[in-house]
């Protein structure tokens, strides 16, 4: 039986918060691929300011992959520099055409290098771990893909490893091949947050899988308490959405979508993104009707649309708030790290950025959302950073109490271990079950790369 249309008719889920409820998902077909990209090296990419061009080709990806698939719908989550994609058997050949171009692309066009790779489910599965997938209803315009069971994490892994003739990444086409980016727009300014700061949050949980639902569904409910509402924490406002008519925030688009790199075609295209901006802001200015869009109601229709709060086997949220929301929210994270429930990693900033898919002015778009300066990026390198901490700390809390053991067996008396079947790991008894993995364990199964 064909599996094509397997996630169009996944019902959709009316809450974020119903994303914490394991019977809300369902296994993905093991004849499915997962497509991984990401920068190599987007973290130095970003320190040295190119934190706009990083966004746009992790948006890159998701476009040509979705402009393979035109009509069908398949699940996809935007990292910040790179993207996870699940694609049917069907649009396989020609996903990998489309893979190769953007990463081609990404090299001539932006110097930048990126990795993309395809791991087959069955893969996945082989490993031990699950791609269990469900789908929210964000707006009327945009559904998203939500992800559990540790395997994306593990494809991402197995597209990185540093290994000659790696089975899973593509290797650079030798021919020179035309993109289809079109939908991509990245057009707006910055967009300030009038509460002083955006945040961009990442957070994995520890334990077994019953605690980790559980953990995710405090965090979420704990952010709510903290920063408010939906409406309160949103990091872009429909009043603060301005169109951009500066070269420099016009040029990403232009040197992906032109057609050709000479210089000519790119001022061609900058022109137009400028003519096309000055109608934008003149039909919103006077909530022109043109067609079907009502362009009055445009910027609420881009804020619905935006995915400022995802999961892929990990939270990932971008919020505005205060200086003194922010210090409560450390406080609280802090503790649950400490007490090994959670791993987490946030990045500061004052505004937020926004790459645009949009396919049509009143239907089908989705708006990516990062923090500034960084974001989603800089998060995971803080959060490694715990990881490494976290395992480290572990490391040598076994390597003591082997220790205190062996002095226990010369002195006749006893330590009784046994085994944490979550974690493969001899644990002492007095050790709580929900301490951190041991090193080897933790990194393998949730490392987060800077990459």
């Amino acid at each position: 039986m064909s599996t094509e249309q397997f996630y169009a008719k996944l019902p959709r889920l009316k809450e974020f918060i119903e994303i914490t409820q394991p019977h809300n998902f369902v296994d993905l077909p093991h004849d499915w691929h997962v497509v991984i990209t990401d920068i190599v090296g987007s973290t130095q990419a970003i320190e040295a300011g190119r934190y706009k061009d990083v966004n746009l080709l992790g948006a890159c990806s998701i476009v040509a992959v979705l402009n393979v698939a035109k009509s069908d719908e398949i699940p996809f989550v935007f990292g910040g520099d790179g993207a996870s994609i699940l694609i049917p058997p069907a649009l396989l050949e020609q996903t990998k055409q489309a893979l190769l171009a953007t990463q081609q692309a990404a090299k001539t066009r932006f110097d930048l290098d990126l990795r993309v790779g395809l791991v087959p489910v069955t893969d996945v599965l082989a490993a031990g771990f699950e791609i269990k997938v469900a789908k929210l209803q964000v707006s009327e315009n945009y559904s998203q893909g939500i992800f559990t069971g540790g395997g994306l994490t593990c494809a991402t892994e197995m597209v990185k490893q540093d290994i000659p003739n790696n089975p899973y990444q593509l290797k650079p086409s030798t021919q020179p091949l035309q993109p289809d980016f079109s939908g991509l727009e990245c057009r707006w300014q910055d967009i300030p947050n009038q509460r002083g700061e955006v945040l961009s949050i990442l957070v994995l949980a520890m334990g077994s899988k019953k605690e980790q639902y559980l953990t995710y569904r405090t965090v979420i409910q704990k952010i709510q308490e903290i920063f408010g509402e939906d409406a309160d924490l949103h990091p872009v406002a429909a009043k603060s959405l301005q169109l951009s008519f500066q070269h420099s925030n016009l040029l990403p688009e232009a040197k992906a979508r032109a057609t050709s790199q000479a210089w000519l075609p790119q001022q061609m295209y900058l022109l137009k993104e400028k003519l096309e901006n000055f109608l934008g802001r003149s039909f919103m200015k006077f909530e022109t009707k043109v067609g079907d869009v009502d362009w009055g109601a445009y910027k609420q229709i881009v804020t619905a649309a935006t995915d400022y709060r995802k999961f892929d086997d990990m939270l990932r949220m971008v919020i505005a708030g205060t200086a003194d929301q922010r210090e409560q929210l450390n406080s609280y994270l802090e503790a649950q790290y400490k007490a090994g429930k959670l791993v987490h990693g946030i990045h500061l900033s004052d505004r937020a950025l926004m790459t645009c898919l949009v396919f049509e002015r009143n239907g089908q778009q989705v708006h990516f959302i990062d923090g500034a300066d960084g974001g989603y990026a800089l998060a995971a390198k803080a959060m490694k950073a715990r990881l490494q901490r976290k395992a480290a700390n572990w490391s040598a809390y076994v390597k003591m109490m082997k220790l205190r053991k062996v002095n226990q067996r010369q002195s006749g008396s006893s330590l009784e271990f046994h085994t944490d079947d979550r974690f493969n790991l001899p644990v002492p008894d007095a050790l709580p079950r929900h301490s951190p993995q041991a090193l080897q364990t933790l990194l393998r199964r949730h490392r987060v790369d800077q990459r």
